[in-house]
């Protein structure tokens, strides 16, 4: 099977890696990830933050518009917050959905599962600052008047909704989501043009917001949105007990989704034949 997915790569000319090659691959990028120093993964998890805020907040536009239907609405939407994960592959950030990727290197044994874990953790919090820079710049700029103040009304809708949900619910959620968006990263890294990143990219990202699963990085930028334009502009329909909850359930979710993705590519193609 993997010689003639090789031969094909040849054949074909195409440059995306067949899938035992992009185990290998995600061994040495989480290896990479390991050695980053806090710093380093600490501001590039801002940037991956920053990333997935402004794609969201294109969506919030694009899907303010009420002239749209709402099938369409979806899409379009899902298609514009494509941007922040398209921006994490081809710019370089760390983002924290991605990393449960890291998982392979573990398995593999390049770098011990506490530094994985440690890692994991600077780069959540780097996230959450870079999506909270995002909220607040946002305000000052007025994004939530503009579209005559749908974006704003949208906004806290979406906030609301997503904190209304059950523990259960963000947490099933939360494991299809990342299924999709680590899917999404492992394809777009197989990928060494800028087109075939997006390429892989799109699809997998346009589904899970269509579908409205949840993703811990988008939800640190629309919970706090929501609170804030209801803090300055009022309102009171986003709980922020659902709030915390959402983060909290949705965050294991992610886990749980993303390291199954990892477990099961390094099983196929990472661990020593046994038999």
């Amino acid at each position: 099977m993997g010689e003639g997915m090789d031969m094909a790569e040849n054949e074909s000319g195409t440059v995306m890696l067949p899938p035992a090659k992009t185990q290998e691959a995600f061994v040495h990028i989480g290896f990479a990830k390991a050695r980053l120093t806090r710093g380093r993964a600490f501001v590039l998890a801002i940037l991956a933050g920053a990333f997935v805020a402004l794609g969201a907040s294109f969506m919030l536009m694009v899907r303010s518009d009420a002239s749209l239907a709402p099938s369409i609405s979806l899409i379009l939407g899902g298609l514009a917050f494509c941007l922040g994960l398209f921006l994490v592959l081809v710019a370089g950030a760390e983002l924290f959905t991605g990393n449960c990727l890291m998982v392979i290197g573990a398995l593999d044994g390049r770098y011990p599962l506490v530094r994985m874990l440690r890692k994991w953790a600077v780069v959540y919090a780097g996230n959450a600052v870079g999506a909270l820079l995002v909220v607040a710049l946002l305000l000052i700029a007025g994004f939530p008047q503009m579209q005559g103040g749908s974006v704003g009304e949208l906004a806290c809708s979406v906030a609301a909704s997503k904190a209304a949900l059950s523990p259960m619910v963000a947490f099933a959620r939360g494991i299809l989501c990342n299924v999709l968006v680590c899917l999404a990263v492992w394809m777009g890294s197989a990928g060494k043009t800028v087109c075939d990143k997006l390429a892989a990219a799109i699809l997998p990202v346009v589904a899970f917001v269509v579908l409205g699963f949840e993703h811990s990085v988008a939800n640190m930028f629309f919970l706090p949105l929501g609170l804030a334009i209801e803090a300055v502009f009022g309102g009171a329909t986003v709980a922020l007990v659902g709030v915390a909850s959402n983060l909290v359930f949705v965050t294991l979710g992610n886990i749980v989704g993303g390291v199954a993705v990892a477990a099961a590519y390094w099983f196929v193609y990472g661990r020593e034949d046994r038999n």
